[in-house]
């Protein structure tokens, strides 16, 4: 900055020394435009006073203006670069929330999985015990009811062998007129029922 406003000086006082040297030669083309008649002191206090406001307006803005410009210029890059860091940092955050609810939802997901096949196992083996309890129950009473009609058929055919063996009897003793013989008959009776069931 000062070497900017000390190169500035130099340059008005160069400026300065060498207006008496173009007043002259305004004054040899007097002819010409006269505004840039320098032979007028009022030109030249124009001119003047012009350098001096110039210089002026240059400490003005070098010195008051431009420093607070540069200082909200900085504030502001530095609130941007706060705000791009904050925003870099929220981005990681959530990022790695997100991954955290992904890890999350694949191990809630692997556990139901999990609950669901153990729950069909046991309901697999609750209805497999259930089967072979009821097969079971089942088997002893088709035993129960095979032991009942084999008791019911020796029955009946105790009874039929009897009948049988009576009737054989009654018929044999009426077409011969004689008695016929009950162990002989007995043995025919049980000789034909044990062919049938075979």
């Amino acid at each position: 900055m000062r070497f900017a406003a000390l190169s500035m000086l130099r340059s008005l006082a160069v400026a300065a020394m060498l207006l008496p040297g173009v007043a002259r030669a305004a004054e040899e083309a007097s002819s010409g435009m006269p505004q840039l008649n320098f032979a007028n002191p009022l030109t030249t206090s124009q001119v003047v006073w012009l350098a001096i406001i110039f210089f002026a307006l240059y400490l003005l803005v070098s010195r008051w203006a431009l420093p607070q410009v540069t200082e909200v210029v900085e504030g502001r890059a530095q609130s941007i670069a706060g705000d791009l860091d904050a925003a870099r940092h929220a981005k990681a955050e959530a990022d790695a929330a997100s991954d955290e609810v992904n890890r999350a939802v694949h191990r809630a997901h692997a556990e139901a999985q999990a609950e669901i096949a153990g729950a069909i196992g046991r309901a697999k083996e609750a209805s497999a015990a259930q089967a072979e309890q009821l097969n079971a129950r089942l088997e002893g009473q088709l035993a129960e009811a095979e032991r009942r009609i084999g008791e019911a058929r020796q029955a009946a055919m105790g009874a039929l062998r009897e009948v049988a063996t009576e009737t054989a009897y009654a018929v044999v003793s009426r077409l011969t007129g004689r008695p016929a013989d009950r162990p002989a008959l007995d043995r025919a009776v049980g000789a034909v029922l044990q062919a049938r069931r075979a």
